[in-house]
């Protein structure tokens, strides 16, 4: 009886786990957007990591850069249209994977160009 319970539980949850689709969200920013903006990203964390800073100025100057390159791209940094974005994305299937080929390729473009060849690429 009991294996019944559970196992009808894990169907009941496994059945409304996710809708068929996911609604786009207001100001959903484009894949070109979300892919620009996750390279500016991966590579200030890059200059982070290489600075050697203490780890909690490393991350304080992190968020202040990262709020910076958000400001360039006319985004408010307490908006987080680029993390709905970006959740939106990684949905059920959504670009994700597409967008993140790109940033790798962008970034070992990157690499190449400035014959460096410890650049860390994080995801």
């Amino acid at each position: 009886m009991t294996q019944f319970l559970l196992g009808a539980g894990l169907l009941a949850v496994a059945s409304c786990g996710r809708p068929e689709q996911v609604l786009a969200p207001p100001h959903l920013l484009s894949k070109e957007e979300v892919t620009s903006l996750l390279v500016q990203f991966h590579l200030l964390e890059s200059r982070i990591e290489s600075s050697r800073l203490a780890s909690d100025s490393a991350r304080a100057l992190f968020q202040t850069m990262h709020d910076d390159i958000l400001r360039q791209h006319k985004l408010k940094p307490a908006d987080s249209t680029f993390e709905r974005s970006y959740r939106y994305y990684a949905m059920n299937g959504k670009d994700l994977d597409g967008i993140y080929a790109v940033v790798v390729d962008s970034l070992t473009a990157r690499e190449k160009k400035m014959g460096a060849t410890s650049l860390p690429l994080h995801h």
